[in-house]
Parts: structure tokens; sequence; C-alpha cells
């Protein structure tokens, strides 16, 4: 853990320094579920994931639902303003000839999962294969745009944040009627994810991708779509104990990837601590309620805050947007959270040993 984090640190700081230090702003490539979608979907005609609609993005900048998946900003949103950067664009909101292709992306799609089969009910999504295949789509433009030296260089530098693997369980494993629930035992299902996502990482390590930060899973078990299944609205322990395993499974997995590809930096953002503490307590953060959404929907199934859904009075109480996604308050919590902790580690623990020399 210590390796990993140090590696974060590194991954953070390194980045933040060549930014400093040169006239070429940072850039930064998104992948991930609806935690960090910030609005792909609203070009997938029949996507069921959406959240184009009030009262989503009621505290965002202008009022209006974007896309995202809360009330406000996501945490990708919070992350580049840290990073002194504009929160980066939609893909599917980009012509081939943009040049906004040159200051990073988001390809975060809700409904999203590192299998292909995930999310198979909401009709359209990009999953973790297809956002892959959209940002080597994205390579092949900037090669375009400035000639292959360049594009590696542009790509080798860049800073990658990935956050998959909850759409793997409450959209695939946790429901009856999905096949992988059915004939895969956990055991099986956390080897089947990870090993996939070997060869994601692995892929994007092909295609450029050095500077990677996976953020791990929070403890789904907790969130209201799941304590709904509880008779007494508890936590589950068994979701929070499998998403455990796959963190600690897909943390060993970086620091194996670290040792395979020369030049990887792919560090493991674990966030699991934090939010279950927020959870556990939410008065500690300025929060009154941490155990029911701000737009009382909360059900296995759907839990989203459609137009007709009664919001809460003050959604600065709620830990929790709907019934998967926090809200603008919280993901400002957890954010804060992530950076001070990350950065602060590196000023208690011994410097890592020097990265291999990139190649293209």
């Amino acid at each position: 853990m210590i390796i990993l984090r140090l590696a974060l640190v590194a991954v953070i700081s390194s980045s933040v320094a060549a930014q400093s230090a040169s006239t070429t702003p940072l850039i930064t490539y998104i992948f991930g579920d609806s935690l960090t979608e910030v609005g792909n979907n609203n070009y997938l005609q029949y996507s069921l994931a959406r959240s184009d609609f009030p009262w989503y993005g009621i505290d965002f900048s202008g009022g209006q639902a974007t896309g995202r998946f809360t009330n406000g900003r996501t945490i990708g949103d919070i992350i580049s303003t840290k990073l002194g950067i504009p929160s980066p664009p939609p893909y599917m909101s980009l012509s081939r000839n943009d040049d906004a292709f040159l200051n990073g992306i988001n390809y975060a799609s809700g409904g999203a999962g590192i299998l292909n089969e995930t999310g198979l009910y909401f009709i359209q999504r990009l999953t973790f294969d297809d956002q892959i295949n959209c940002f080597k789509k994205t390579k092949e433009v900037i090669r375009a745009k400035i000639g292959d030296r360049a594009a590696n260089k542009h790509v080798n530098g860049a800073m990658y944040f990935i956050g998959l693997g909850s759409n793997d369980y409450v959209n695939n494993f946790l429901q009856p009627f999905m096949a992988d629930g059915q004939q895969y035992t956990h055991d099986e299902f956390v080897e089947l994810l990870t090993s996939t996502l070997d060869n994601q990482l692995t892929t994007i390590y092909k295609l450029g991708g050095r500077k990677v930060i996976f953020h791990g899973l929070g403890p789904l078990g907790c969130i209201p779509s799941q304590r709904v299944k509880s008779k007494t609205g508890i936590c589950l322990k068994r979701v929070n104990e499998w998403v455990m395993e796959f963190n600690t499974r897909t943390k060993k997995l970086l620091e194996d990837l670290n040792k395979r590809l020369p030049g990887a930096k792919f560090a493991f953002a674990d966030t699991y601590p934090a939010v279950l503490d927020l959870i556990d307590n939410p008065t500690r953060y300025g929060f009154k309620v941490a155990n029911t959404s701000c737009c009382n929907v909360d059900t296995s199934v759907g839990g989203l805050c459609l137009p007709n859904s009664k919001m809460c009075k003050n959604r600065k109480d709620f830990v929790f947007w709907d019934a998967f996604h926090p809200s603008d308050s919280a993901n400002q919590i957890l954010a804060d959270q992530l950076f001070s902790s990350l950065l602060s580690s590196s000023s208690h623990s011994p410097a890592p040993a020097p990265a291999p020399k990139n190649i293209h």
C-alpha cells in the first residue's frame, strides 16, 4: 500500500511540477462510469443511463442538467480545478477536427463497466473497452494534427484517471436477472474482473499511457440502492467484503503492471476508508443524512432523480443525491481528502525508486 501511495504521489507531483515548469498545460484523460461522466450518454440516442434532465445539475454552474449524475460537480470536476485546468469535455461532443482533442478528454459513461456485459439493459453506454477504443481514435486525431513523435510525447506526458468497477457489481453481479451473478462464484467473478482489467490497462499502456491513477471502489454495500435490500436499512456486509477483495486484487495488479511495463507509473487511489467514514459519521463533515438520498428514490433498480422526484429541502445535508451517486457537497469532501492525504504522505515516506525510461 505504501508503494502504491508513493506512486500516486509521484504521479501527481511530477505532473504538477512539469506543468509549473512548462508553458504546456497538464493534459488529463478520464475513463469511468456515472461517477465521473460529464455528458457522453447525452449523445447516445437509445441510452437509458442518462441524467440530462431536472433535477440533475441544479447546483452546477448555470443550474442546468449537463449529463453529470449529481446535483453539481463530479469528483473529476473538482480534481481538475485542483490541478488548475478546465474539466475535460465529453468525447462524444467533439468533431474530428476539434482542437479540444489536444487538451484532454472525458470518456466516462453512465452504466459502463470493466466487463462488456455490464449495464447491458441500459441499451447504449460506452464500456471500458469502448472508451479505450475512443482513446485510440483520439491518438489518431492527435497524430494527424501534430505528427507521430509529438503525439507520442503528448500521450506519454498526460495523466489518466480511471474509475470503473462499481457497475460490474451494482448493475451486473448483484442483479439476480444478470447471468454473471448466476454462473460465477465471487472468487471467479473477481478473477474475471482483474484479468480483464489487466488486458485493458496494458492496452492503454501500449497506446502511450504511462501515469495512471485507478480509483478503487467505495463501500457499495452502503449506498442507498443496496441498503434497501436490508430489512433494517443497514449496509450490506457481504457486498462490502467483495468490494474490498476487488480493491486488494486491483492494488496487486497495479504493482505487477509497474514491474512488467517499463516506465509505467500506475497507482491505486484507495477511497474506501474516506467514503465509509463519511457515511458512518456524516455530522463530522457537516452532513445530517447518509443512509438515504436527497431525492428519496432509493430502489434497487432505477433510483435516479427524475423530474417528478421530491427533493430534500437542504441538499447540503445529504451525502447521497440519488440512490447511487454522492451529492456535490460529498464530492467536494472526498476530493479534498483524496488530495490532502496522498500529497501529505510524500513528506513522511522515503522516495520511490526511479522508474525506467519511457518507451513509445
